[in-house]
């Protein structure tokens, strides 16, 4: 998150709505499991925290995985304006919300930054694949610490 603010507020690039929906999913993911930290669950409750994370994380790898494609596309392929987040909400449904948020627009699609070689989408792709790996972790994890023998105590 902190590396999404520095380049809204640092360079000013401003975050397309794909960037937007990245952010929340990242948002979720991170506060899934500080109230999982904090409650420090066992058993069902690691499980469904972890599951809870892993949804998060696929979320954010298919906005990210959309903006990537988005990028590799001609620029006639696109929706050219798309309103603001703030008229969005007001006034469309929440299936319309999804399908245009995910439609694309030509903002998605430039590439302002690199590092690497790697655009921001493409970091946000490997990142949020990094976060479903712990979380299918985790879950295993879960899973197996419930098939283990009581008298075995693992930590």
């Amino acid at each position: 998150m902190g590396g999404t603010f520095y380049l809204e507020y640092g360079p000013g690039l401003k975050p397309c709505s794909l960037c937007q929906v990245q952010r929340f999913f990242l948002l979720d993911f991170c506060l899934v499991n500080l109230v999982a930290f904090a409650h420090g669950p066992k058993g069902f409750g690691m499980l469904c925290y972890s599951l809870a994370s892993m949804l998060f994380a696929l979320g954010g790898a298919a906005s990210a995985l959309r903006q990537v494609w988005l990028q590799e596309l001609a620029p006639d392929q696109l929706m050219l304006c798309q309103p603001e987040l703030a008229c969005i909400w007001r006034d469309m449904s929440p299936s319309e919300i999804i399908s245009m948020i995910y439609r694309g627009s030509e903002d998605c699609t430039h590439i302002h930054w690199t590092i690497f070689d790697l655009s921001i989408p493409e970091l946000s792709l490997l990142a949020f694949i990094g976060l479903l790996v712990l979380a299918i972790f985790q879950i295993s994890r879960s899973i197996t610490r419930d098939k283990l023998p009581r008298d075995c105590d693992v930590k």
